[in-house]
């Protein structure tokens, strides 16, 4: 039975990471042996999954493979699709991998390097090219040509 359950119904994907990341490692470092966590994010109104559930279930993915922490699925566990289950091991990254998220998930759909640039300004040009070097690097971004311009998908 999880310790600590969150609820990001009706969170856009920046403002559901922030707070479940403020909430996991708020439980993660006054567990012993690893806190046994619940998100509530929905399954879409689509039944096919929403992009929020999707997006946290991504990035548990890599945090799991980093780790971090291990989930498993609503549907795994009970049939439920709308919510997941997560034991954690470690406190997640601190929020300046927020913005390699957000990069991530705006090139979900093929972006030109100027869209992506625009799209993040207020980070700074060196705190975005970093992050697009360092998403590149982690070949979570493929670079490719969007009409004449330079640009990325996420993989």
């Amino acid at each position: 039975m999880p310790s600590g359950i969150i609820d990001l119904h009706g969170k856009t994907w920046a403002e559901a990471l922030t707070e479940f990341r403020e909430f996991y490692n708020g439980a993660v470092p006054a567990s012993s042996g690893g806190a046994a966590l619940e998100v509530v994010h929905g399954y879409g109104s689509t039944g096919s999954g929403g992009r929020l559930r999707t997006s946290l279930r991504n990035y548990l993915e890599r945090q799991s493979q980093a780790g971090i922490l291990t989930y498993r699925t609503g549907e795994a566990v009970d049939g439920n699709p709308g919510h997941t289950l997560i034991t954690g091991l470690k406190p997640l990254p601190a929020a300046g991998a927020d913005l390699a998220e957000a990069i991530w998930e705006h090139c979900a759909r093929p972006q030109t390097t100027r869209k992506i640039m625009n799209a993040f300004r207020r980070h700074g040009d060196p705190q975005v090219r970093q992050a697009l070097r360092e998403l590149e690097s982690q070949k979570r971004l493929r670079p490719m040509t969007v009409g004449r311009e330079k640009g990325y998908v996420a993989v």
